[in-house]
């Protein structure tokens, strides 16, 4: 019997959203993804501190900001002698919007990359999904920088992306899904608004049939997964990047997996939207799940890379 992800690799790229190693051979992902937080989190356990540590150690002349860079390349280059696809690496952001500057550090971390050896088809520049990160990723894309726009709640943002070439989206699953059941209290239902009508779910479905309705290459990967349902609900999305504990579940489990999205079911009534920059600040600011959720995941990823630069400043 196959387990349960065995199954849903049939339907989908599965990418592990973790910067633990040993996660990360365990499941065997093709691609991985990290972010400030996960990174945060791996440099706290003993097993990887001697890498952080080392990085340090061999660059120690370097500023603080451009040692941050050093660990993210060094546990960027650590994932992919693991997995046989690409690594997100994100942009620090505290540059959320600033177009210049986001360009810019996106260049120094594919330079690192290539004095590493690793090549740029291997590498995501995760960029979060604000009109200027946007406008950023269709610069890049054009040198040739693949670009996973982060931090994505809404459609608004996800025709943007698209339409500005980016190969990749991340819609934030899990965050959405926080947003309505906290807005509804004790009127919220699990068994009426979870599994298929769970909103984050809907949200990615939405997009993902706008992107095949019209055309668009940008790959959609279902990202910040609560629950195995979740995940399941999403069977057939280009790509899902899973937390650790939840892969070890989908492992564990002999349920069955059925495909939900394909191309030839996605809903084609949708309208195409006018991917200009007051359509976009407009329609993101009609939905208040999606400015909000987009506000708190940038401070909350600066904040922990703050926190990162505080330990690698110890260290010195």
């Amino acid at each position: 019997m196959m387990t349960a992800l065995e199954q849903l690799k049939q339907y989908t790229t599965v990418v592990a959203d973790t910067g633990d190693f040993q996660s990360i051979e365990r499941y065997q992902p093709r691609d991985a993804t990290t972010n400030p937080s996960l990174i945060l989190k791996a440099v706290q356990q003993d097993a990887y501190r001697p890498l952080l540590e080392k990085t340090v150690r061999d660059h120690a002349t370097e500023p603080v900001g451009a040692l941050i860079d050093r660990v993210l390349i060094a546990f960027g280059t650590q994932i992919l002698a693991i997995i046989p696809g690409r690594v997100s690496t994100e942009v620090d952001a505290r540059l959320s919007f600033d177009t210049a500057a986001t360009i810019a550090k996106a260049d120094q971390l594919i330079q690192l990359y290539s004095d590493a050896g690793i090549s740029r088809e291997r590498v995501l520049i995760k960029i979060a999904s604000t009109w200027e990160g946007i406008r950023a990723a269709e610069i890049l894309q054009k040198r040739g920088v693949h670009c996973n726009m982060t931090l994505l709640f809404s459609l608004p943002q996800a025709a943007a992306c698209a339409e500005a070439g980016a190969q990749l989206i991340s819609p934030f699953v899990g965050r959405i899904y926080d947003w309505y059941k906290k807005n509804a209290g004790s009127n919220w239902d699990e068994a009426r608004d979870g599994g298929a009508n769970d909103p984050g779910v809907a949200s990615v479905k939405q997009i993902y049939a706008y992107y095949k309705k019209f055309g668009y290459a940008t790959e959609v990967m279902g990202a910040s997964f609560r629950s195995v349902s979740q995940v399941l609900e999403l069977a057939g999305c280009d790509l899902l990047t899973i937390s650790p504990d939840l892969l070890q579940k989908l492992q564990d489990s002999e349920q069955p997996v059925a495909r939900k999205l394909s191309p030839q079911t996605a809903d084609g009534s949708l309208q195409r939207i006018d991917a200009t920059e007051a359509t976009f600040r407009y329609m993101l600011n009609e939905n208040a799940m999606a400015t909000e959720k987009l506000s708190e995941g940038i401070r909350q990823f600066c904040a922990d890379a703050i926190k990162l630069e505080k330990m690698i400043a110890a260290l010195r």
